[in-house]
This record gives structure tokens, C-alpha cells and sequence, in this order.
């Protein structure tokens, strides 16, 4: 049974996404940022750290994210696709999303086919992470259900 999801929830799992995408761009501002500051918005402080507008273009970028996993997620909208056809779709939602902001802002040259191509490799390594990590949660949630409920078997009658 799923609970149903509040603006709470939408703002919760926002600010966690753009919290996780601060942490690894301040990882990859200090070990590139300096070298990147002529080419890159991005890193226009170079490795001293990310602008303002860095950081809500990001926010920004976080919460359009959400909107598209709560909408490609939610059993109310999209009904009848399969979870393969709704990953798909929120990744290249995803892509598309980026891809806009980083023509838009500048966040790397688009005309330049290494910044896409670590983009790229980035995103995948991220995305197999967390669907490695969504998939060990689920696992240990699943056998931690089917614990209790065998506990709860095993119980005598009251």
C-alpha cells in the first residue's frame, strides 16, 4: 500500500536530489574547476567553488527532475506502462532536461564532444548506482517483510 504523495514529499526528495548534485559538483569543481573556468559557467569561480547562479540553476534542474519522476512514477497518471517504459521515459526526460541547461547556460561547450561524452559517463554511473542501491533497499525491505510475516505465522492464536 503507497501512501499518497503530498508537496512535502515532492520537496523532500527535490532538496535531496539537489543536495547529492551539490556534493559531487564541489567534487568536481575542486579537482577540475580551475582548468574548467574559461570554458565552463559552471565554474566560473574556478576550484574555489559554485556561483549563485550555479547552485539555483541546479535547484532548478532538481526539482524539474522530481516533477518528472513524480509524474512517470505515479500510478494515477501513467497507468498502464510497464516500469521499463517509465524509466525510459523519465531518463530521457532527464537527459533532455540537462541538455537544455547546459545549452542554455553555458554549463559546458556544446560544439565539444568530451564534456557530452563525461557527461554521459557520469550520468550512467550515477544512474546504475542508485538503481543498484534502489534495488538492494528493496531486497532487504522484501526480506525483512517476509521475516515478520513468518514471525507473525509462527505466533500462536490470542
Amino acid at each position: 500500500m503507497q501512501n499518497k504523495k503530498t508537496i512535502f514529499d515532492f520537496l523532500a526528495q527535490g532538496f535531496c536530489l539537489f543536495g547529492v548534485t551539490v556534493v559531487i559538483l564541489n567534487l568536481i569543481c575542486v579537482m577540475i574547476g580551475d582548468s574548467a573556468k574559461e570554458i565552463s559557467s559552471m565554474f566560473s569561480l574556478g576550484g574555489k567553488g559554485l556561483s549563485a547562479d550555479t547552485m539555483l540553476q541546479f535547484l532548478i534542474v532538481s526539482l524539474l527532475i522530481t516533477g518528472a519522476r513524480f509524474l512517470y512514477f505515479n500510478d494515477v497518471i501513467v497507468k498502464r506502462a510497464s516500469i521499463a517504459v517509465r524509466t525510459a521515459l523519465m531518463l530521457l526526460t532527464v537527459i533532455a532536461v540537462i541538455a537544455v541547461f547546459i545549452y542554455s547556460f553555458g554549463w559546458f561547450p556544446v560544439n565539444m564532444w568530451q564534456p557530452w561524452a563525461l557527461f554521459l559517463a557520469g550520468f550512467g554511473i550515477l544512474f546504475l548506482s542508485g538503481t543498484a542501491i534502489t534495488y538492494l533497499k528493496e531486497k532487504t525491505d522484501n526480506r525483512n517483510m517476509e521475516e515478520a510475516l513468518r514471525k507473525l505465522k509462527e505466533r500462536p492464536n490470542l
